[in-house]
């Protein structure tokens, strides 16, 4: 059955990459909100889910330990096709989802119901949902506090690419850096609201546990105010010697997509290895859309890689004389290659669409993608190819 693709499918991604999210890290930011939406549906399961090219990431999860899937696999990618909620009362009656591991398979899913991660953009990065093992119904009052869920985890995600925007040029913090940290405080005011609708419906509807979580939401909201309130002392911060950074190092990179990418590998039957030259792991690096590249990279190498195949991940640095240094990412397969026409596609940004070795589907943005993120850093990319004998990208970024 061919998969449902939103017909805004390029600018969806593009703004989901322009979060920068890490997908492995985000959890404490959201666990509340996940665990609130579960309560408040009265369901065992409860999960926000981001969807890039390729893969459906949990970001946040609450009676499922699940990190991820792939996108093809989700029900969710019907949601981000919605304007509104989507709901399946019998996963296992409909045709889309009745084979899916996940119902036929413990956990035995049988009801979701989702609604879009809608950006003020009309743009929707991903889904809240929640999930039972057995048939639910849900009261509009329930649907409504789902829906005001789901736009504070927008609101917070929001909140979170501002503050690191904010970081990331802490050194060169003025006057309109504070007015944008002053800003921040726009989405937290929705916490407050949120708490105020839920404790209101939470008693109506005689929602208990509810209203538990109510201290959760403020003690982040708290979290997130504090963290404003960092930034706009950044200055004084600076004039004592004390400005901090994120710490990025190649090391802590490379252990992102170790911890990301190897599951998808492994389920594949795939080998895929990570290597720094020696002596460079804790070289400095921007975190600046490096895990959007690499990620969709060595997706891409998995699909298209059979199993028992490698995937080898290289991560260098090289000092440039008289003008700083680069980034190298070296992503090597051994898989089915690519024509110089598709090559050149790619090279020129050009949507590609195609089957994986075993059967996965295919979308086209990834590799595009990937393009034009590396652009908009003013880095440049280099594919050798050759049909049937793998194929090597090297993604080089000044730094």
């Amino acid at each position: 059955m061919q998969a449902p693709i939103p017909h805004n499918e390029d600018e969806r991604v593009w703004a989901l990459t322009e979060f920068d999210i890490d997908y492995s890290d985000t959890s404490d930011l959201l666990k509340d909100l996940v665990e609130l939406a579960a309560k408040i549906a009265g369901t065992k399961i409860s999960l926000i889910n981001l969807i890039d090219t390729y893969t459906q990431w949990t970001v946040a999860n609450f009676g499922l330990p699940i990190d991820q899937i792939k996108r093809e696999d989700s029900v969710c990618q019907y949601t981000i096709t919605q304007d509104g909620s989507f709901e399946v009362k019998s996963l296992s009656a409909d045709e889309r989802f009745k084979d899916k591991f996940y119902v036929v398979d413990d956990p035995n899913l049988e009801y979701y119901f989702g609604i879009p991660l809608a950006t003020q953009d009309g743009l929707n990065l991903g889904a809240l949902c929640v999930l039972d093992t057995s048939v639910k119904t849900l009261s509009p009052e329930k649907v409504e506090l789902l829906k005001i869920v789901a736009k504070e985890v927008v609101n917070r995600l929001t909140t979170i690419k501002y503050i690191q925007n904010l970081k990331s040029k802490v050194v060169e913090v003025n006057e309109n850096n504070k007015k944008v940290a002053h800003d921040i405080r726009g989405p937290l005011s929705g916490i407050i609201g949120l708490a105020q609708m839920v404790t209101e419906h939470g008693q109506s509807q005689k929602l208990d546990d509810i209203l538990e979580i109510m201290k959760l939401i403020q003690r982040a909201g708290n979290s997130l105010l504090d963290l404003a309130t960092e930034i706009l002392n950044a200055e004084d911060q600076q004039a004592k010697g004390v400005v901090k950074t994120d710490g990025f190092t190649l090391k802590a990179f490379k252990e992102k997509l170790e911890k990301l990418y190897t599951p998808q590998a492994a389920n594949k039957q795939i080998n895929l290895s990570f290597q720094i030259k020696v002596g460079q792991e804790q070289k400095a690096i921007p975190k600046n859309k490096l895990l959007q590249i690499a990620g969709n990279l060595i997706t891409n190498a998995i699909k298209f890689t059979d199993p028992e195949g490698t995937i080898k991940v290289e991560l260098n640095i090289h000092s440039i004389t008289g003008s700083g240094q680069t980034l190298e990412i070296l992503v090597a397969d051994s898989g089915v290659g690519l024509t110089n026409e598709e090559m050149d596609a790619i090279l020129k940004g050009m949507k590609t669409s195609s089957s994986g070795t075993t059967g996965e589907k295919g979308y086209g943005f990834g590799l595009s993608l990937v393009k034009r993120l590396i652009d908009e850093l003013h880095g440049s990319l280099d594919i050798q190819s050759e049909k049937g004998k793998g194929t090597r990208f090297t993604v080089t970024l000044p730094q």
